[in-house]
């Protein structure tokens, strides 16, 4: 690997030197939807003179850029309007936007006559990809970050922070900064006691675990559970995809809610609401959340609600049921074996148990955000909480922290309880991109 005037490499279990290095203005740990935006505002930022030019870098674990690609189903569609991309509500004449992409690719007019604000969700990958690549040079692929460090100054004030980041060779790259953004992004979530194997999957990992059962493999059944729109995705994939097998869909409601998309709930993702749930009380913050969380969690696109409603309809009229629809219930155990999972569905209204026999149980039981404390060490107990024990944060979307630490930590995703239901999801992400630009310029000598 070659390593820049801006790093130091050192091999696995040694030490840190305290010796001086150059300071980027920011290192960024995660690229995901979020930094790859807070990137692109950099570089954008450097190009228009908009403001003096700030030096960052980023570190991602992966070998190269991706997200979710486990769900990039061939139909399935964004939930955002492409409006809401990595740029245009921060600059709507950035060359960096979803419609430049498509010009770029030759597609402008035939989307455009396809009437539709929702691309597929492969094409908005490939969009990602296509910007990833324009700032490459800000990226170190394949560098996991294991620690940050800090760096004292006088008053034996944390003034920097030593980013330390694993590479594949096993050895060590430590970027200094005066800031760091953690964008760690989403773990799949998986019921407790219950972990993944090769039979038991979470939806995360789906084309991946098809992918290696190969093009011949025609499993008997499926489990899926969950009630959002990701484990619907999953029962209609599967569904079509194995004309032969039987799909169960286990989930605690009575039927597959409809998510809000009306255009007043989708003001809750607006910046100016953001401005409001951060200056709200705690009590006010978890009503708003309560109300408005079937505009993203649990819910699932009326279409498709109404697509797999026909398909079970339809199947009632055949006689051949493939489609099962558990509703009204849980999944009480499962045991694995050699020849496939012995599911125990049982009822929540009568507490009868069902057995399904399955080849695959798949979990669509959503995400939690990554938590960047562990990665902190001592210097988490510099970090303010609130009263739950998150951390506090403010609406610039750095991390509250003691006298000790002048150096700013900032946070993209995993903000929920300061900054409201849009903290994870990808409706704010450039108007958040210039948030943090503009507070750390205004940090920065």
């Amino acid at each position: 690997m070659t390593v820049t005037p801006h790093e130091t490499r050192h091999d696995e279990g040694t030490t840190v030197p305290a010796t001086d290095r150059p300071v980027h203005d920011l290192v960024g740990v995660g690229f995901g939807p979020a930094n790859l935006g807070l990137a692109i505002a950099l570089a954008e930022r450097g190009a228009d003179g908009s403001g003096p030019a700030l030096d960052g870098v980023f570190l991602e674990r992966q070998e190269a850029f991706g997200w979710h690609r486990g769900m990039l189903l061939e139909d399935a569609t964004m939930q955002v309007s492409f409006l809401k991309d990595l740029v245009t509500p921060r600059n709507p004449a950035s060359d960096y936007g979803f419609l430049s992409f498509l010009h770029h690719a030759g597609r402008l007019h035939d989307f455009i006559n396809h009437k539709t604000l929702f691309p597929l969700r492969r094409e908005f990958h490939d969009y990602l990809s296509w910007c990833a690549d324009r700032v490459a040079d800000r990226v170190r692929y394949g560098h996991e970050v294991v620690r940050v460090l800090p760096v004292r100054g006088a008053g034996d004030r944390v003034a920097h922070l030593d980013v330390v980041a694993r590479d594949a060779d096993g050895g060590e790259v430590v970027l200094r900064a005066r800031n760091v953004v953690f964008a760690p992004g989403l773990r799949p979530r998986m019921p407790e006691g219950t972990g993944m194997s090769d039979r038991v999957w979470h939806n995360e990992y789906l084309l991946d675990r098809l992918a290696e059962l190969g093009p011949e493999a025609s499993p008997h059944a499926f489990v899926v559970v969950g009630a959002g729109q990701s484990a619907a995705e999953v029962v209609e994939h599967l569904h079509r995809r194995f004309p032969a097998s039987h799909v169960h869909a286990v989930f605690s409601r009575y039927g597959y809610s409809p998510s809000d998309d009306s255009p007043f709930a989708n003001r809750i993702f607006d910046p100016e609401a953001v401005d409001a749930f951060h200056t709200a009380p705690p009590d006010v913050k978890r009503r708003l959340n309560g109300y408005h969380r079937n505009t993203n969690y649990s819910v699932v696109d009326p279409d498709l609600i109404d697509a797999l409603y026909r398909r079970h309809y339809a199947e009632k009229v055949e006689g051949v049921q493939r489609l099962h629809l558990h509703n009204t219930a849980r999944v009480a155990g499962l045991v694995e074996g050699p020849e496939g999972v012995a599911v125990a569905v049982e009822d929540l209204v009568t507490g009868k148990q069902t057995p399904v026999a399955a080849d695959h149980v798949v979990f669509a039981t959503g995400y939690h955000p990554a938590d960047p404390r562990p990665l902190l060490g001592d210097l988490a107990g510099l970090l303010v909480s609130t009263d739950d024990g998150l951390p506090a944060v403010e609406r610039d979307h750095r991390v509250v922290t003691g006298d000790d630490l002048t150096c700013g930590l900032y946070l993209q995703g995993g903000t929920e309880h300061t900054h409201g239901v849009s903290s994870s999801l990808l409706s704010n992400v450039a108007t958040r991109a210039a948030e943090i630009i503009d507070s750390i310029a205004a940090r920065t000598p």
